[in-house]
């Protein structure tokens, strides 16, 4: 194991390089304003005057060291009009004319500020820190009889790796050796471990548990779950809302002409009026303290991070925030039927049995019939029998595709199939409503009955449906299936329409006819392995199970990490909380702004109050919007 091979490709090392910048540049900012704010109230307790000013002075550099550095920098690069021009030419002014305790208390004020912001945006990170660490170190790969440690990037598909217990898995592929528990709530938001045994497979980002695994990798690093997953949320941030890009532009032109305004409100009283300049140029710089949009320009993409984290908490990823911000404007929601709403694995629900056979009798024989054969309906049989079959028993098996088959069983002629197959073979069967698939059995030219098999409906279905239809959004089914069981399925879910024998091509052009008629974001939930073109086509495509499944990962724009349609809840939920914290903030910061400023005018209000108008509307707008997390 001394050749084993550690990651130092230039990627990672940049990346390490820039976050240990990061920290050194934090840690030095907040060492500054420490020592700047001791100096601050230092100055209060001097009784020299001249002292006094210095120490202001001082700790105004200190505390706005950085402030005035970016300003100046912005300035040279033509982007004049920030948050840190406004502060620079406010406090700036604010010395000129000898309000020095004014000045620094600015600059304080405003720090701490930022600081409560960078708490704020540590804290959302959080959770999707938590889901970043999904992202595999390194690989054990098998090299003859050793294994190397290498990076995950370079492993080609069929390689044979060696998963340690208490390891992440770094790839996605298929155990060849060994059985262990695995924990996917890094994926998928649940707790509870799967087992798992050789020809099972295992996805990058889950955590091996109890025992030492190989595993033989079935796709590259670039293509596997983890990789999907962390560029799925690293590229969310770019999608923006409209309320977003609304306040972005807001700013760029809001900015300069709040310096406009403040430079007449400075000028104008003075030269019509002859009012004291100092008065009004005073009142100008409070005008500019509390006219910077701070709180919007920080608060409402902070909300939707904060909702995007605390969803990905939820196993639900979301591609970006005009997504989060569409789903709370949900008027209809579209489900596909198998592997959605059901669990796309058939059950035998019933047996009816018939001329003196017993419903024992009637499973038996279906059981010992069905027992070479792959199909699910065969295998749903023999899974509700459960015992163990006698293949000496079984004789003369003959199938007939589509259709049905004969064998003997325990020398008994048997006939199993569908009626039409039954009926062929002079078999008299009892006519029956067509809701669920139906195998029909005779023995030794007696009819002994009919087995009912059904795609069973998943235990949180109805959950879902009764929850969107409470709150007055309208439901819709698409499925292939045949109009009889379609519509058994909708009924049991009370869904309000349902379309049925439709291809695939056939829910594009429903999910069009819909989404014309919706008044306001159509959404379409599949199980994300042939449902990728409709999930594109919707206002919002929900893939749900979908953890492995390159083709909705890619279409969709929300996905479930696991199988439960009860998640459209959970992210209905947040969406319309996220939606709500963003309207709050916008409107407390614009209510707060417009009192001060207006005070401001008319000489009532002073720093203070400009100040608590931009640090304190923006730290508690920031406080506001984490509640996005918690949902």
């Amino acid at each position: 194991m001394n050749n084993n091979k550690i990651c130092s490709c230039s990627c990672c090392e940049s990346k390490k390089n820039e976050n240990q910048h990061n920290h050194n540049k934090n840690k030095s900012k907040r060492i500054l304003t420490i020592i700047g704010a001791a100096i601050f109230i230092g100055a209060f307790f001097v009784s020299v005057q001249t002292v006094s000013k210095i120490m202001f002075i001082a700790a105004y550099l200190f505390i706005g060291r950085e402030v005035l550095l970016l300003s100046f920098k912005n300035i040279l690069k033509g982007k004049v009009f920030d948050e840190n021009f406004l502060m620079s030419v406010a406090t700036i002014a604010a010395l000129c004319i000898g309000e020095y305790p004014e000045a620094a208390a600015v600059m304080l004020f405003y720090n701490i500020g930022m600081y409560f912001e960078d708490l704020a945006l540590d804290k959302s990170r959080g959770s999707i820190a938590d889901l970043m660490n999904i992202r595999p170190d390194f690989v054990f790969v098998r090299r003859g009889d050793t294994f190397i440690k290498t990076e995950p990037e370079i492993v080609s598909v069929g390689t044979e790796f060696l998963v340690k217990a208490g390891e992440k898995i770094p790839l996605d592929g298929i155990i060849i050796e060994g059985s262990s528990i695995i924990d996917m709530s890094a994926l998928n938001g649940e707790s509870l471990p799967k087992n798992v045994s050789v020809g099972g497979l295992v996805l990058s980002g889950s955590i091996n548990v109890s025992a030492n695994l190989i595993v033989k990798a079935s796709k590259i690093f670039e293509e596997s779950t983890a990789s999907k997953i962390l560029n799925l949320v690293e590229n969310a941030a770019q999608r923006k809302t409209k309320t977003e890009n609304f306040i972005t532009q807001f700013a760029r032109y809001y900015t300069p002409a709040v310096v406009g305004l403040a430079i007449l409100l400075a000028s104008l009283p003075s030269l019509l009026f002859g009012a004291p300049f100092e008065v009004w140029l005073n009142r100008a710089l409070i005008f500019l303290v509390m006219s910077c949009p701070c709180a919007l320009v920080i608060s409402i993409p902070l909300s939707y991070f904060a909702g995007i984290g605390g969803a990905s908490k939820q196993g639900i990823l979301i591609k970006g925030s005009n997504y989060l911000d569409a789903l709370s404007k949900t008027s209809a929601v579209v489900f596909d039927k198998t592997g959605t709403l059901t669990k796309g694995k058939f059950k035998v629900i019933a047996l009816k049995s018939q001329n003196n056979f017993s419903a024992d009798d009637l499973l038996k024989t279906a059981a010992y019939a069905e027992h070479y054969n792959a199909h699910p309906i065969a295998l749903s049989i023999k899974e509700a029998y459960k015992e163990n079959i006698d293949e000496k028993k079984i004789k003369n098996y003959r199938q007939e595709p589509g259709m049905g088959l004969y064998a003997e069983i325990d020398d008994k002629k048997t006939i199993l199939g569908n009626a039409a197959f039954l009926k062929k073979n002079g078999i008299n069967i009892s006519e029956i409503s067509d809701t669920s698939t139906v195998v029909h059995i005779s023995i030794d030219g007696a009819y002994a009955g009919y087995i009912e098999i059904a795609d069973e409906i998943k235990s949180d279905s109805k959950e879902a449906i009764a929850y969107l239809k409470n709150n007055k959004i309208k439901t819709f089914m698409l499925t292939g299936d045949i109009k009889l069981i379609g519509e058994k399925v909708a009924n049991d879910l009370q869904i309000d329409e349902v379309y049925t024998n439709l291809l695939p091509h056939q829910k594009a052009q429903k999910i069009e006819e819909i989404k014309n008629s919706a008044i306001g974001s159509l959404v379409f939930m599949g199980d994300g392995i042939n449902d990728a073109p409709v999930l594109a086509l919707a206002d919002i495509g929900i893939a749900m199970g979908a953890l492995g499944s390159d083709a909705a990962i890619e279409a969709a724009d929300i996905v479930f990490m696991n199988d439960e349609p009860s998640k459209i809840i959970t992210a209905l939920k947040i969406a319309k909380n996220t939606k709500a914290i963003v309207i709050q903030n916008i409107t407390f910061a614009l209510s707060v702004k417009a009192i001060v400023l207006v005070l401001a005018v008319l000489g009532m209000a002073q720093m203070w109050a400009a100040v608590f108008a931009d640090v304190g509307v923006t730290m508690i707008a920031v406080l506001n919007a984490m509640r996005a997390m918690k949902n």
